[in-house]
């Protein structure tokens, strides 16, 4: 793979974006000052979360507009920085509006962009692209995505797995499918970087190009490609999932965590909390399987009493207090109840799901200052707002992953002092098996108690 000195800014919809990285600073706040620092050298990589999956559109232009015009404002040039707007592998959130508004503003400062690049596979979680139909593995069984509970997602739903056909009804027919350019698996594995910088150089005018790829060595050959490119003037964003991060940062794997390589800070308690939110369906298998095994602690935030004004607060209270107690001698599992309520309406529906996340964090937050020996938030949306709002991070690192490509570990870097020290894991709702959830439990409750 080719050495570039491009700095990558990672714009990250969710927390769940650095599941194939290492070594790499993430800011958890929207203060330039941090990715600013951390992309002072070039070939230097920096995420920052802006959880924008849990906007409505408008909000979420306006909030990576903002993010990325105070990088440049405090120093970053436009020139030789690649903008990534990292998504969901399974093609949920704003995957049109985000990437055109990056455009807008690199445009304000000079620098046009040549191609928009969409590469949603992530090879780790069985998510690929063939023939231009994009693939998500459920139970062993690669399907169309179409196929999948994704698909069906209240706010950001869609019938085609075809990507051309897919950026097509994204833009409501006015991106004609057939103007979408293709990088196939032939034109990378039969052409080579030669074949893929062609078809790359031949786009214009915010060209949208779909990367086929079912492992890393197809996407180590369109990095090359862009690369090059890039070394000659070319401009591109990129809209993709997690693992096509790792080529255009310059790395090639990122360490797999075992209980010795995750420190627990002293004063701690020696047992942790497990935060769940998200209601995918793996999620919810994946907690059904922690019950059943009855080593965790349970505690259930019951939906429509935190959606009633008049129960909200008491039930907050009561669960940190509860949890509290139970901290001293139980790893603890709070969740909210499985029973999803939805409304026809995607921003009534956002609206809902605002206000559960916002009383999960009111429970992280009187629970924290007990001291935790870890933290898991089981879903995106839940680990940003638990990160950010409920533990009070600003910047963390990324340590490693508890599984290959899957499931990052948190160092928080600037946060209140209780949490210095405190192991915070990236869980995203639609990734791993039934057994994975109690598997990293298994690990951490390791961690902490191995010098006990």
């Amino acid at each position: 793979m080719l050495t570039s000195p491009r700095r990558l800014l990672v714009l990250d919809d969710d927390p769940t974006g650095s599941q194939s990285v290492a070594g790499i600073d993430v800011a958890l706040t929207n203060d330039p000052a941090v990715p600013v620092a951390s992309l002072a050298e070039p070939g230097s990589t920096c995420f920052v979360l802006t959880n924008s999956r849990a906007l409505d559109e408008l909000s979420a232009v306006d909030l990576n507009k903002q993010i990325l015009a105070g990088v440049l404002e405090a120093g970053i040039e436009a020139e030789g920085l690649h903008v990534v707007s990292r998504s969901d592998s399974t093609l949920r959130g704003h995957v049109l509006a985000e990437p055109y508004a990056l455009a807008e503003v690199l445009a304000e400062h000079g620098q046009l962009v040549d191609a928009m690049i969409f590469c949603p596979a992530m090879i780790e979680a069985g998510r690929f692209t063939v023939d231009d139909v994009h693939y998500a593995t459920v139970d062993g069984e690669a399907r169309k995505v179409e196929n999948t509970d994704f698909a069906d997602d209240a706010t950001f739903g869609y019938s085609n797995s075809n990507l051309r056909e897919f950026l097509s009804e994204r833009s409501g027919g006015q991106l004609d499918a057939a103007d979408v350019l293709s990088i196939s698996i032939e034109d990378i594995r039969s052409g080579g970087r030669s074949r893929v910088r062609e078809i790359l150089a031949s786009a214009h005018g915010l060209q949208w190009v779909v990367v086929n790829a079912t492992e890393y060595a197809d996407m180590n050959v369109v990095v090359d490609a862009i690369t090059e490119l890039e070394a000659e003037g070319h401009t591109f964003i990129t809209r993709c999932a997690p693992s096509f991060v790792r080529p255009l940062a310059g790395l090639t794997d990122s360490p797999v965590l075992e209980p010795e390589s995750i420190s627990i800070t002293d004063g701690a308690l020696r047992h942790g909390l497990v935060v769940v939110g998200s209601h995918v369906s793996l999620t919810t298998q994946q907690l059904q399987e922690v019950q059943k095994r009855g080593e965790l602690k349970e505690f259930e935030l019951d939906v429509p009493s935190l959606l009633d004004p008049s129960t909200r607060q008491g039930h907050i209270v009561s669960a940190v207090e509860r949890i509290a107690l139970a901290l001293h001698d139980h790893d603890c599992v709070v969740y909210t109840s499985r029973q999803l309520v939805r409304e026809n309406d995607p921003a009534r529906s956002l609206e809902i799901a605002r206000s559960v996340s916002d009383a999960v964090v009111e429970v992280v937050q009187g629970v924290r200052k007990y001291r935790p020996a870890w933290v898991i938030a089981k879903g995106g949306i839940t680990s940003h707002e638990v990160a950010t709002s409920g533990l009070g991070i600003r910047r963390a690192r990324v340590v490693g992953q508890f599984f290959p490509g899957k499931i990052s570990l948190f160092e928080p870097m600037e946060a209140p002092s209780e949490v210095i020290g405190m192991p915070f894991v990236v869980f995203p709702g639609n990734v791993g098996d039934r057994d994975t959830l109690a598997e990293v439990v298994d690990l951490l409750t390791a961690a902490a108690r191995r010098d006990v």
